[in-house]
């Protein structure tokens, strides 16, 4: 069961005078024609008196809104496969275009090609045709109000016809029609046959058979038991079941993409689908990742109410730590300017020796104030700047003249010493 084989479509099969128009619903279980329809002499009528026929066909049958799949005659395609071995799916277009301009007989500005890749050989699957032909009949459908998805031939439409609900085997499938038998054949040799034969179908399966490289004993089947959906018309049955499931048909198409109308309402029913399943998904994961993050901030409060005594005593010990490491400073700093003052002291007095001696000794953090009497007081700011202790010194008051020499006060700064 092939679940996205749905949709309802249409295919018209032109013929020499007749248009011979099929309506198909597929659903994953099967296919059924719904209804079909011969416009007689459509090329002799107006087109908007047989297209008011179509029109009223269509409202019968639900299809209004389906564009048609339409099969060109036979004898306006050119049909071959070639083998492409090697070549890339994005070099596809170039080689087949290639290869295409020995495959036909026309200028090379009057032809549209179409191609697809048959399943996942290397063979591909080509249809040639006039572009006269192709416009004449783009005009002639559009004039008469026939909303045309596009233009295959017969050999693509029965290819993916009977792949809907599975690959077929080897095999021959004909279906007489007038004066000739149409013949679809696949084997090992051949990927893809069809062909328009003469006389009857005993008539010409030998030869067929023979092209296949096929047991002689092989047996034909019926090209309308071969196509999903019974009844008559297998090639408008089948153009019909491209126009239901586009996406499981071969992509070739001979009308050119301007000329296109996507109009089924069917088409979009896996992209409605898929889009309901991405909502639900979505209003899902968004409930599940709130529940997530709701657990999470339940799981990391009770962490952290389990954790807050030791995170207040880690505080409180972090904080007797600051403190201890202060008062250990201040005990370093104090023991530190103790003995920078003990050797402001000893430099003092190594400064001034006997004669000379200090009346009065002030030591401050950022300074030192001797005063006292020696022989010869101007010389001292030179002898206590030479001092690697002391700089800046001066004379607070003047040097005044005593009995046995000159009384002196001087200021000076410190060196190295901590604020």
């Amino acid at each position: 069961m092939n679940w996205l084989a749905f949709g309802t479509g249409v295919g018209i099969e032109v013929g020499a005078r007749d248009l011979t128009v099929s309506v198909v619903r597929v659903r994953p279980g099967g296919a059924r024609v719904s209804g079909w329809l011969r416009i007689e002499d459509f090329r002799a009528r107006h087109a908007t008196e047989w297209g008011t026929e179509y029109a009223a066909f269509l409202k019968a049958q639900g299809a209004s809104h389906v564009a048609a799949v339409v099969l060109l005659p036979r004898a306006d395609v050119i049909m071959r496969t070639v083998a492409l071995p090697g070549v890339s799916s994005k070099d596809l277009a170039a080689a087949v275009l290639f290869q295409a301009e020995a495959l036909h007989p026309y200028a090379e500005d009057d032809v549209v090609t179409g191609f697809a890749r048959l399943g996942d050989t290397s063979h591909v699957l080509i249809g040639i045709a006039r572009r006269t032909v192709v416009d004449e009949l783009a005009d002639l459908f559009g004039e008469a109000g026939v909303a045309v998805r596009g233009f295959s031939f017969s050999a693509s439409a029965i290819h993916s016809a009977i792949r809907l609900w599975g690959a077929p085997a080897e095999g021959v499938a004909t279906h007489e029609a007038g004066e000739g038998v149409e013949v679809y054949a696949e084997s090992a040799a051949r990927p893809v046959f069809s062909v328009n034969l003469a006389g009857s179908a005993d008539a010409v399966l030998p030869r067929v058979l023979a092209e296949m490289r096929l047991p002689a004993e092989t047996a034909a089947r019926a090209l309308n038991d071969a196509i999903p959906g019974g009844g008559e018309h297998p090639l408008a049955r089948a153009a019909a079941l491209a126009s239901a499931c586009p996406r499981l048909a071969l992509p070739l198409n001979l009308l050119p993409a301007a000329r296109r109308v996507e109009s089924s309402r069917a088409m979009f029913i896996p992209a409605a689908v898929l889009a309901s399943v991405l909502a639900l998904l979505a209003v899902a994961l968004s409930a599940e990742s709130a529940l997530q993050e709701r657990r999470l901030r339940e799981t990391i409060a009770a962490e952290i109410q389990k954790l807050e005594p030791q995170a207040k005593r880690a505080a409180e010990l972090e904080r007797v730590a600051a403190s201890t490491e202060g008062r250990l400073q201040q005990i370093a700093e104090f023991r530190g300017r103790a003995k920078a003052d003990l050797d402001a002291i000893r430099e003092v007095t190594r400064l001034l020796p006997p004669p000379a001696y200090l009346g009065a000794l002030e030591l401050y953090r950022e300074s030192i104030v001797v005063a006292g009497e020696t022989e010869s007081a101007a010389e001292l700011l030179k002898i206590i700047d030479a001092s690697p202790l002391f700089r800046n010194a001066e004379f607070t008051v003047p040097i005044t003249r005593v009995e046995k020499g000159e009384t002196f006060r001087i200021r000076a700064q410190r060196e190295g010493v901590a604020k």
